[in-house]
């Protein structure tokens, strides 16, 4: 109950709301007034939730009843996207919006976009492949990319392409690798880099249908392949880095990415690998916590090279480590403390190859299948491609939240009940 007053001081009316706090505070004792979070009424529910009966209003005949919520109420969690759901849905009917569109373009100085197309075929019309017969993998496994060549005359158009085709790959895991290698030369451009990259888009043409899948998981194991593609480079002989993350069953994160300085050996390019792959879990681990879902196992990081994973556990490796003895002990801090396990996969089993290297068409179509999907989720459109790499990572643990049951939890106000309830018949609806 609060008293609305009147601008000379005298007291308009009496106003009481019904608020779902959805928090164990009382009043008087955590708190003094009971006040709304935010203000967005009238929105349609499309969950199922219940509140208790508000206190004051209890039926003595049913109080173990409770109140099956058809609107949105004050303080409940999900009433501004109710409310933006309900307001959306009326300000885009056709003869309102345009109303606004022209109000819009009479002050300001607007261009109209027209209707959302599809990304895939916009970029193969750039190409002017819209035709051209698909290919089963994205890379030639018979030689790697180097400086040699004819050069480009006119640059624009690739750079168009390959502009394009890293925005794709934030939702293909797929083509991480070879869009990682094309973009490498983007400086020194010659006719052999242009063949990669419409090998790449012939690729894509043949799997239209493919993007990244997230689905309900029996298990919330945070699991990594890490690995490195030793000296891989032909032009400076730098390794590259690749990983991929999984939280249950549901791709999160992954990575392709030369590595900055030159290894000596393949153990250190490869533990620098695991020792990068260790401060992404370190954050993601502490994103689940912000989430109130913390995980009690150790973070499972799988690398093919036994040395490291000696290395992660056993100090007394001299040779192979005094060049790289900071990745060495903050990489055994974690694993002292149980956060994480380097373990051993063999090669065969190495699904992080597909973001370092040239794979053959078997393997590469048996990784594939792990991490893209026919019919996807997060599908042709843009998700996801214009934020920070960690933004998308969070936008996808999101998605993954929704996805996972929660445990049951019961408090005061609006909560959610894993068991069913019936509804109390003169409550708030």
């Amino acid at each position: 109950m609060r008293h609305k007053f009147n601008a000379d001081g005298s007291l308009s009316r009496y106003k009481a709301r019904l608020v779902a706090n959805g928090r164990s505070q009382q009043h008087g004792i955590d708190c003094d007034k009971t006040f709304s979070p935010n203000a967005f009424l009238h929105g349609q529910l499309s969950e199922t939730v219940y509140m208790h009966q508000p206190p004051g209003f209890v039926d003595s005949s049913r109080p173990d009843y409770v109140c099956h919520l058809k609107r949105s109420l004050y303080g409940l969690k999900q009433a501004p996207r109710a409310w933006f759901q309900r307001f959306a849905s009326f300000v885009t009917r056709d003869a309102l919006l345009q109303r606004i569109i022209a109000l819009l373009h009479s002050e300001f100085a607007m261009t109209n976009l027209g209707s959302l197309n599809y990304f895939l075929e916009e970029i193969l019309e750039r190409a002017h492949m819209q035709h051209c017969n698909p290919c089963q993998t994205p890379v030639d496994t018979e030689s790697k990319l180097g400086s040699d060549g004819d050069p480009i005359s006119d640059p624009s158009l690739y750079h168009s392409l390959a502009d394009a085709l890293q925005c794709l790959a934030f939702t293909r895991p797929d083509l991480s690798y070879v869009v990682q290698q094309v973009c490498l030369y983007m400086h020194n451009l010659c006719d052999p880099h242009f063949t990669a990259l419409k090998r790449i888009l012939c690729y894509v043409r043949g799997t239209f249908d493919y993007g990244l899948q997230l689905h309900v998981s029996s298990t919330t194991q945070l699991t990594v392949y890490t690995d490195a593609d030793w000296a891989g480079c032909p032009v400076t002989c730098w390794s590259t880095s690749g990983y991929c993350m999984f939280l249950g069953d549901n791709l999160l994160s992954w990575f392709a990415k030369r590595q900055d300085t030159l290894s000596r050996s393949s153990a250190k390019a490869k533990y620098r690998g695991v020792a990068n792959v260790v401060v992404e879990t370190s954050w993601l681990r502490n994103l689940l916590r912000e989430f109130h879902t913390p995980l009690f196992t150790a973070t499972l990081v799988y690398c093919e090279n036994v040395s490291d994973v000696y290395m992660s556990a056993n100090p007394v490796q001299y040779q192979r480590t005094k060049h790289i003895e900071i990745d060495i002990h903050f990489v055994r801090d974690f694993v002292a403390s149980r956060q994480v396990r380097v373990l051993h996969v063999p090669s065969r089993f190495q699904y992080a190859d597909i973001f370092t290297k040239g794979l053959t068409i078997a393997l590469f179509i048996e990784y594939k299948g792990l991490k893209t999907k026919q019919k996807r989720s997060v599908s042709n459109g843009r998700p996801f491609e214009f934020l920070p790499k960690r933004s998308r990572v969070r936008a996808r643990l999101c998605l993954v939240m929704q996805l996972v049951p929660q445990p049951r939890q019961l408090t005061r106000g609006a909560t959610w009940l894993t068991r069913g309830a019936t509804w109390l018949t003169h409550g708030a609806t």
